[in-house]
Parts: structure tokens; sequence; C-alpha cells
């Protein structure tokens, strides 16, 4: 198979969390160490991010106290703190703190993270179903901690998620055909507010048995940083929502007119009451929107995986490209690196992945359909 581990867990919300953290422990302890390097690199000690995580506890108190128990039992099971695991689990928030911080400096600065996604409705795509794809880029130095999480759930939809160990979820399936790419974005409005971190959003879709429902959650409650999610539907439908923090005015729903929605790290819309950052935080995202733009959206005719993969391949302005290498004149532990490309088809319930930039490495194809068949 490969070397990201896949964990299923099962049971009531403190029996499958804690069984989360007793699995996956290792790679879980390896994330929470790697995250102290990062947060110092941007200048942010390990307690004073602590600081920062627990001040979002009685927000998700109010909205999602049931993803806080999540995280108690996934520091259980992991043998760290809660504080600990709350702490990956708003790497968001505390990253684009400094972030947005550093953009009021004349320092050189960079955000974390960077993605390109993309999604087709069914008539575009020639498997005649919807399908997410992504390439998940992040530091090189945290990819060994990676994990393929299952979760059988009471409570919910079954669902699958490629993530770092120990957070929430990141790019997810769930049993009611719902799939979901994620992009990061940072407005200067990040940092500024109380809201729900934005993992806990990322782990909360993991419910959505819609997408209308996605949009419903995603308005209904105050969002502390922004991001992009990309959704599409078993039913061949997909729908792009950007999200800066705030409320519902901070919330833009995008629809497909020919078929396809591609998003990088850039806002498409205006930021209500706000500016995006990306032009000097991630400006590589125009590019790689560019490429995409060119390499699937003006592409005839349904696209096949061939064609996708090698849009997913592209090395324009390589390193920080859509495919993204290590730069070697950076810092090793501030390296970036595409550690999984990804491509999700509800209908089928299947997830295709790589472990690292698709260039160079080899689709490991999961079915789901039998995990993912009940709601």
């Amino acid at each position: 198979m490969g070397s990201y581990a896949r964990i299923r867990i099962s049971g009531d919300t403190a029996t499958r969390s804690r069984q989360y953290g007793e699995l996956a422990r290792e790679q879980i302890t390896f994330i929470r160490d790697g995250y102290a390097e990062a947060y110092a690199a941007k200048g942010v000690s390990w307690s004073d991010a602590v600081a920062q995580a627990l001040a979002y506890v009685p927000t998700v108190e109010v909205a999602f106290p049931e993803l806080l128990e999540e995280i108690r039992g996934i520091a259980e099971g992991s043998g760290l703190s809660f504080e600990d695991v709350m702490t990956i689990n708003c790497r968001s928030e505390i990253l684009h703190a400094a972030t947005v911080g550093g953009a009021r400096t004349t320092a050189p600065w960079r955000a974390f993270g960077e993605c390109s996604s993309f999604a087709l409705e069914d008539d575009r795509s020639a498997t005649g179903t919807a399908i997410v794809g992504q390439n998940w880029d992040w530091l090189e130095a945290l990819g060994p901690g990676t994990i393929v999480l299952e979760v059988e759930r009471e409570d919910g939809p079954n669902y699958v998620s490629i993530v770092e160990a120990g957070l929430l979820a990141k790019m997810t399936m769930n049993a009611h055909g719902i799939a979901m790419g994620i992009n990061t974005l940072v407005t200067t409005l990040d940092g500024t507010t109380n809201g729900v971190p934005f993992h806990f959003f990322i782990r909360k879709l993991a419910d959505a048995e819609s997408l209308a429902g996605a949009l419903d959650i995603l308005a209904s409650v105050g969002r502390a940083t922004s991001g992009n999610y990309l959704l599409a539907s078993a039913d061949g439908s997909v729908l792009n929502l950007e999200t800066s923090p705030g409320d519902a005015r901070n919330v833009t729903p995008q629809i497909s007119t020919d078929g396809v929605l591609l998003h990088t790290n850039h806002f498409i819309a205006p930021v209500h009451g706000g500016q995006d950052l990306a032009q000097v935080s991630m400006s590589d995202s125009f590019v790689r929107l560019g490429r995409m733009t060119r390499n699937v959206r003006n592409q005839d005719g349904p696209l096949d995986t061939a064609l996708l993969r090698a849009a997913l391949s592209d090395h324009a302005e390589h390193p920080n490209s859509v495919c993204c290498h290590p730069d070697p004149a950076s810092d090793p532990k501030s390296r970036w690196k595409t550690l999984a490309s990804v491509f999700m088809n509800p209908a089928a319930r299947s997830i295709s992945y790589t472990e690292g930039p698709p260039c160079e490495s080899e689709w490991i194809d999961a079915d789901y359909s039998e995990f993912l068949s009940g709601k």
C-alpha cells in the first residue's frame, strides 16, 4: 500500500477519538513537535501558541461542543495534553495571526501552506461523475505525520480524511456523498476575531448532507480564520465557498457556469471588511490559478484522469508550482512540498492519492464503496 498509515476508528465520540490517539500516537507526537518548530519559526513560543489556542475553547464549546470531546479523546489516547492537541488544531489561527503581524513589518515573511484545487461537474468528467482534486502543499518536514483516517460513526456519516495526525480533518469524503478539498487563504481580518477555528469547520463539514448543508454550517457560525472549501456531491454538482473571518457576510458561494471550479490561495471575490494578503504571502497563487485554468478549464470535452494528473504535475514557476517541490535555497525546516495529490469521486466513493508530488509518486487507489455506503 503506502507509507501513510491507514487508520480506522469506530464507536461513539469518546471511544473512536481515543482510538485515534492510540493508533496514531507516534504520528501525532511527531506533528506536535513539528508545529512547535513551525510556530517558533514565526516567532511564536509553544506557551504563547497554547494561550492563543485555548482562547478559542469557549467559542467552540458553544458552537460544536462534540468536537472538543474529540480533542479530549485524541489527547487521552495519544498521551498528550488537551492543550497540545487543541494547539495543533488551531495551527491556522496561530500561523495566520503571525502572518498578518508580519505584513505590518518590513521583514521578509510568507504564509505557510498552499494548494491548487479543482472540481468538475459530472458532464465535464470522463468518469461521468463529479470529481474533486487537489495538490496539498505543506511543510516537507511534516510529511511523515500524514495519515489516512477512516472514521466509522454511530452519530453521523462515516467519513475518510487525508490529514496530519492529531488534526480533526483535512481533505474529506463522507457517506452522504460529499467530497471536499480546501485552500489556505489569508486576509487582514485573520487573527482579529474569536470565531471557530478553521480545522473545526473542516471536521464539521464531514457531517454535511448536501452542498447547501455545507453552506449552512459555514454561514451560521462565526469563523476565526479565512479558508476556501471546494465541494462536489455524488449527484454531480459542485460548489465553491470562499470565507473570511466574521459572519455570513464573509461567506461567498461561487457557482460553476461551465462545469469547472478552480481555486488556489487568493480570493476571487472581494473580502468584506478586509483585504486579501495573497499578493505578499502566497504570490505564486496567481500563476498557479492561470496554469490550472489553461490545463483544466480551457480543455475541451470531458476531462480524463491522465489530463487531470498532468495538470497537477505542472511545473511552471518551479519550485513553487502547482506541483510543489522543496526550494533548496530555503531553510530545511521551512521547505514546502506537495505532500499529497488527491482525487475524490463521491459517487463511486473512491479516493486516489499520492504520497508526495504527483510527478514522481505512484497513485494509490482506495475503494470506499462499502465503508461509505451508509449514512
